[in-house]
């Protein structure tokens, strides 16, 4: 619904009831500024929980930072101690003849050594074996360590009838747990970690400045625009004190001012001088679900000089029509409407196209 402080006296009754009162708009915009980036705050805060929750949950650090494989440690109390990741130095490894194929391609060479009294399978990588040297002397490999798999048990099988051996009797003397290196999976872990790190790191740096822009709203970029246009400071205190004065025309979340248009909804901010306003229009978007239509919402557009360019989505016509029509008469040099012809002169004043501009602000919506 709109508002119009400045009534002729006949309808000043009317008005008195209708807007809000001059003190609710003391330090209007720098509140709603406070308002806009505390609720924003909370996302990227249960994101970093998220994060750290499944950093403990999943032992992410393991891949990173793997254990030692320590002398007398056996690769079952290693696994039951949930330290999957090892890195461990092996001596006098042998060649079973056998390999491990992905996808038609050679992904491992199986590799048998003794360890402790303790005979273990090895799955070393194509580079880290050489391709299959049969005899390795020392090695040091970052590895996984693996229950049995049927790869495994079909392994273990080909051996014992290699040497002529039972299953059973080469179960009992080796161990049910592999060393794999291409299990390690140093291109999967890194892709995974760049993911997680890149986005906590957004997470975070929203954070900082978010609380920033609540400390001081004038850091914010709906105030940083005004810098286009002369000192943001005391632009955005004139834009304060008319507002506080009371607005000309007030919406739920825009309001002009005799300078100003000003928006303070939940979707942003904004601060744009009337007279730097070259370009408004709205756009409808239609709202269903599946064939049913829930109802339209208009988006209203403002192109500003210096490449300022902003949008006040989801509200109701009247509303945005009241906002163009008073922006039109207060600035008679406003293109109103959107049309090829207006868009061409628009790119013409800027010197820019217009997507870009638009992209611009998104970025800004989202910072």
């Amino acid at each position: 619904m709109l508002f119009f402080p400045m009534f002729l006296e006949t309808q000043q009754n009317t008005a008195k009831d209708l807007t809000p009162m001059p003190d609710q708009f003391e330090h209007y915009i720098t509140k709603n500024i406070k308002a806009f980036y505390k609720r924003r705050l909370l996302t990227p805060i249960l994101y970093l929980i998220f994060l750290l929750v499944l950093w403990f949950v999943l032992s992410l650090s393991a891949p990173l930072f793997p254990d030692t494989l320590d002398a007398p440690d056996t690769l079952e109390s290693t696994y039951r101690r949930h330290e999957e990741y090892i890195s461990a130095t092996l001596s006098d490894l042998k060649f079973t003849g056998y390999t491990q194929s992905f996808l038609g391609h050679i992904s491992g060479y199986y590799y048998y050594t003794m360890r402790n009294d303790e005979c273990i399978i090895v799955l070393l990588s194509p580079n880290t074996s050489e391709q299959g040297l049969p005899e390795i002397p020392q090695v040091s490999v970052r590895a996984k360590i693996l229950h049995g798999s049927e790869n495994f048990d079909e392994l273990l099988n080909h051996l014992a009838s290699d040497l002529n051996w039972t299953e059973n009797g080469i179960h009992n003397k080796v161990s049910q747990y592999v060393l794999s290196e291409p299990d390690y999976n140093l291109l999967g872990n890194t892709l995974l970690y760049v993911v997680f790190f890149a986005t906590g790191s957004y997470a975070l740096i929203c954070i900082v400045f978010f609380i920033l822009y609540i400390c001081f709203p004038i850091l914010s970029p709906a105030c940083q625009d005004l810098a286009l246009f002369g000192n943001p400071k005391k632009l955005l205190e004139q834009a304060e004190d008319e507002l506080a004065t009371l607005p000309q025309l007030a919406t739920e979340d825009m309001f002009i001012t005799e300078h100003f248009f000003i928006e303070t909804s939940v979707y942003g901010n904004a601060i744009v001088p009337i007279d730097e306003i070259i370009w408004i229009y709205k756009y409808s978007t239609l709202h269903k679900f599946f064939w049913y239509h829930f109802s339209i919402s208009y988006t209203l557009h403002i192109s500003a000089n210096r490449h300022l360019y902003i949008q006040c989505p989801k509200n109701i016509k009247s509303d945005i029509d009241g906002i163009i029509d008073y922006l039109a008469e207060a600035n008679h040099n406003i293109l109103v409407g959107f049309s090829e012809a207006n868009r061409l002169k628009v790119q013409e004043i800027q010197g820019t196209p217009m997507h870009f501009e638009k992209f611009i602000a998104i970025l800004k919506k989202r910072v």
